[in-house]
């Protein structure tokens, strides 16, 4: 009982470390300000393309997480990149992922593509 409770206070402390470097590496943004923005910058959605074919935010190109770590150097360093998946869940990881490679104007969208209620687009 005493391990399972260690175990727990380690996920609770590990959780709660990643929410707030997350929240300090990307500014999440309201649908309204991440349409008046993602125009003007990179758009990526990170969820699998299974997921970005049954619909996405018109203009935005499919990195999916799992793929990251070896596509990241498709996304310029120099303009701002826009992130979103299904639920926030994903984006804020691939945040992590971008700022260790020197990326520093990250985006997220609040909600994810679930809350989203802009154009989008279904299919390639």
């Amino acid at each position: 009982m005493e391990w399972i409770l260690i175990i727990l206070g380690a996920v609770i402390v590990y959780s709660v470390v990643t929410y707030f470097y997350q929240r300090r590496i990307m500014k999440t943004l309201s649908e309204e300000e991440f349409k008046a923005g993602y125009r003007k910058a990179q758009l990526i959605d990170v969820r699998e393309p299974n997921e970005f074919e049954g619909g996405h935010i018109l203009g935005a190109r499919n990195i999916p997480l799992s793929q990251l770590r070896h596509r990241y150097k498709e996304i310029r360093p120099d303009k701002p990149v826009y992130l979103y998946c299904q639920n926030s869940v994903r984006s804020g990881r691939a945040a992590q992922l971008l700022k260790r490679k020197g990326y520093n104007d990250i985006y997220n969208l609040k909600g994810g593509f679930k809350k989203w209620t802009g154009k989008i687009k279904v299919g390639k």
